[in-house]
């Protein structure tokens, strides 16, 4: 069994390809310390993924096998959960209309394995998705980045540093979201 699932049982899927980057000009990243939160309004198009894996024939066909028909289509706002050092995303929220999720995002392993494992939210037993993906970075983030295979990147995590980061980032969360649905209502 790979170290990637050492710790507890995996729900959702796992795929070999990573989250499709997040776009740096729509992304704000604020500062948590060891953690860096990253909001983001995200558009996903299948054009926009099949650009995304060009650079992979083996990504590239694991996005066309496992895609529906049509391609994947859906849109909201996106939480990151991105290692300050180094910058790698190992959590993202995907607060999306149409099928919300959540991402353990492991490193890159030896031989350029990748497991993104994503794991479909239920929101008639969990609610508001965002209300939730708050509560969880407030209450389990050490829990999930131990998960996600960073384990030593929770034992650096200061609860101090980001509350108030988790306040802020919320709130824009909840302006971008409005701000979407003012405009797709008009």
């Amino acid at each position: 069994m790979s170290a990637a699932f050492e710790t507890g049982p995996t729900v959702g899927a796992v795929y070999g390809i990573p989250p499709q980057p997040p776009i740096a000009e729509n992304t704000r990243v604020l500062d948590a310390g060891a953690v860096r939160i990253g909001v983001e309004y995200r558009d996903v198009r299948p054009d926009d993924l099949r650009a995304a894996y060009a650079g992979n024939a083996d990504q590239l066909a694991e996005l066309a096998e496992k895609s529906p028909a049509g391609g994947f289509s859906d849109e909201g706002v996106s939480v990151h959960v991105f290692d300050a050092e180094d910058g790698h995303e190992y959590l993202r929220f995907d607060l999306f209309d149409g099928e919300p999720h959540y991402h353990y995002n492991h490193r890159t392993g030896p031989d350029g394995e990748v497991v993104n494992n994503v794991v479909p939210f239920d929101v008639t037993a969990g609610g508001d998705m965002l209300e939730w993906a708050f509560e969880r970075l407030r209450t389990r983030l050490p829990e999930m980045l131990t998960k996600a295979g960073g384990g030593e990147l929770a034992a650096k995590v200061d609860a101090a540093l980001l509350e108030p980061v988790l306040t802020e980032a919320q709130a824009m969360a909840l302006a971008a979201r409005a701000a979407y649905r003012r405009v797709a209502g008009a």
